[in-house]
């Protein structure tokens, strides 16, 4: 699904490339764009050298708005105790 670019009208704002290939996003652009800690940007460059960045926004994890979720069988109610302490009946959890 292609989103509309978003056009900026404001002044031009100008970054720096450090040495290990970094930039830093202007803080008024990050507001402006709702850009936070998390998100990833999608570089693109067309035919005629004409960047573009898609924000693409990682904020509540890869899967949350997934439907398509597969059975695990049961009712999601079960524990597992992986430190092998099941079968021992003198253990409690409450330390």
């Amino acid at each position: 699904m292609a989103r509309e670019p978003i056009l900026l009208s404001m002044a031009t704002e100008e970054t720096k490339v450090s040495d290990r290939g970094m930039v830093t996003i202007p803080a008024s652009l990050r507001r402006r764009l709702d850009i936070e800690a998390g998100d990833k940007l999608r570089w693109d460059i067309d035919e005629e050298g004409t960047l573009s960045v898609e924000i693409v926004r990682q904020r509540y994890g890869a899967f949350e708005d997934d439907d398509l979720k597969a059975p695990m069988g049961g009712d999601g109610l079960e524990t597992h105790d992986f430190a092998g302490n099941e079968e021992d009946p003198t253990f409690t959890e409450d330390a």
